[in-house]
C-alpha cells in the first residue's frame, strides 16, 4: 500500500516538536465548473524544530503519534521569507 504524502505550507509551530500544516485541495464543481479549493489542516511532527510559519513542506502520514497527529515532516521544501 502506497504511502499518502502532500505538500502543504507551515500556519503554526508554537507547539514542541508539532507543526500545523495547511494543505489545499483544489477541484472543479461538477456542474458550474467553477475551480473550488478546499483546505484541511493537520498536525505533523517535526522532531529538529526546523520549520517556520510559512515555509512549504512535505508530510507523509504515519502510525498516529498523539490524539491528533497522524503526520510527519519529510523535508522542507522551500523556507519562507517571513522572519519568525
Amino acid at each position: 500500500m502506497p504511502v499518502k504524502q502532500e505538500i502543504g505550507i507551515v500556519i503554526s509551530n508554537k507547539m514542541e516538536k508539532t507543526i500545523v500544516v495547511k494543505i489545499e485541495n483544489r477541484y472543479s464543481h461538477p456542474i458550474y465548473s467553477k475551480t473550488l479549493a478546499k483546505t484541511k489542516k493537520y498536525l505533523a511532527h517535526d522532531e529538529l524544530e526546523t520549520c517556520n510559519i510559512g515555509d512549504q513542506v512535505l508530510v507523509e502520514e504515519c502510525r498516529p503519534l498523539s490524539k491528533r497527529k497522524r503526520w510527519k515532516l519529510i523535508k522542507v521544501i522551500s523556507k519562507s521569507s517571513l522572519i519568525s
